[in-house]
């Protein structure tokens, strides 16, 4: 539910009313925007009288959401959220028209790939740079990840070239380690990994949302409304392609997910073409396309060497492949 208050509603008259909602046994989400504040009642709204609240001097109107994800949903919120990444000269922000893009290789192999790959894709216009630390894979024998080591070279390369850093957070028991890493990425095999979103819920940090493997718009909206019921409101969504049973490519990039949750929610969403399609040639339409749709970023693999990469090689771009992606997206961008 939510009530939208008149204008001119003083500090007095909002905080009497949110005291009596909260009197009532529900949780208050506030929006104030720049012509109307509105209050999301969050929990059973059931014994709340909507008759009596529609009744209220300072209430303009008040309407039933269905919908169960509630912070999440952009009634609740009708502006757009921008999400800022790091601080001072290099902070990044993402969402309300702001554009960023991502990237870096699958997985962080030694100082010299993590570096090297960093100055590139700076140079060729990413304002973030992504990393594997621990690494989620299908085989027990393939590689995992440098993991602590890998943190360490991130943090290397991110004072090499001041991007700040994307990595991928496994267990809620590595949040110590993950202190400082300036956006910290939930990777599509634990979208729905609640524990884990509660622990991320508590933080302040922006996190990178990945979109399950099999997952609905709803489940993936309902699994950001598990960190933000803890607080955190701080999140960007990222479309990578959910499973088909077509093999050409490796899962199918749902470019309708842009602009129907955009619809549905105020959160910014980023898409990533390199998972989606697990293979280098489609990146740069896949790129151009998810700008066109309207995405507010993108994030994609950038490897220095993929023949030889430890992982997703495949599905990596090189250094001049990915200044060439870079370079049409931002033509593209001109037309917004």
């Amino acid at each position: 539910m939510i009530a939208v208050l008149k204008s001119g509603v003083s500090e007095l008259q909002k905080n009497s009313l949110i005291k009596w909602l909260e009197a009532q046994g529900v949780g208050i989400h506030l929006s104030e925007g720049q012509y109307q504040t509105i209050i999301g009642l969050i929990g059973d709204t059931s014994r709340i009288d909507i008759d009596l609240l529609n009744g209220l001097e300072i209430i303009d109107h008040v309407t039933r959401i269905s919908d169960p994800f509630k912070c999440a949903n952009r009634r609740f919120h009708p502006t757009d959220t921008v999400v800022e990444i790091g601080s001072g000269e290099n902070a990044v922000k993402i969402g309300g028209g702001n554009f960023a893009i991502i990237a870096g290789p699958c997985s962080v192999e030694s100082e010299a790939q993590i570096i090297g790959i960093a100055q590139d894709v700076k140079a060729a216009g990413a304002t973030l740079l992504r990393g594997g630390a621990f690494k989620p894979r299908t085989s027990p024998y393939d590689f995992q990840g440098l993991r602590g080591e890998g943190l360490d070279l991130l943090r290397k390369a991110r004072e090499a070239t001041g991007l700040p850093i994307v990595t991928e957070i496994m267990s809620a028991s590595h949040l110590d380690m993950f202190e400082d890493v300036d956006l910290i990425q939930v990777g599509a095999r634990n979208m729905q990994n609640f524990e884990l979103l509660k622990e991320l819920g508590k933080l302040r940090k922006p996190i990178l949302l990945k979109r399950g493997l099999s997952s609905t718009l709803k489940e993936w909206l309902m699994s950001a409304e598990y960190i933000m019921s803890e607080g955190n409101e701080n999140i960007i969504l990222c479309e990578r392609g959910i499973r088909s049973y077509d093999p050409y490519t490796r899962n199918v990039l749902d470019l309708a997910a842009i602009p129907m949750v955009k619809e549905l929610s105020h959160l910014p969403i980023i898409v990533d073409p390199s998972h989606a399609t697990g293979k280098r040639s489609l990146v740069e339409s896949m790129s151009m396309a998810a700008t066109a749709a309207g995405a507010d970023g993108l994030i994609i693999e950038v490897h220095n060497d993929p023949e030889h990469a430890l992982c997703d090689g495949a599905q990596s771009l090189t250094p001049s492949q990915f200044s060439t992606v870079s370079a049409k997206v931002s033509e593209i961008r001109k037309l917004f």
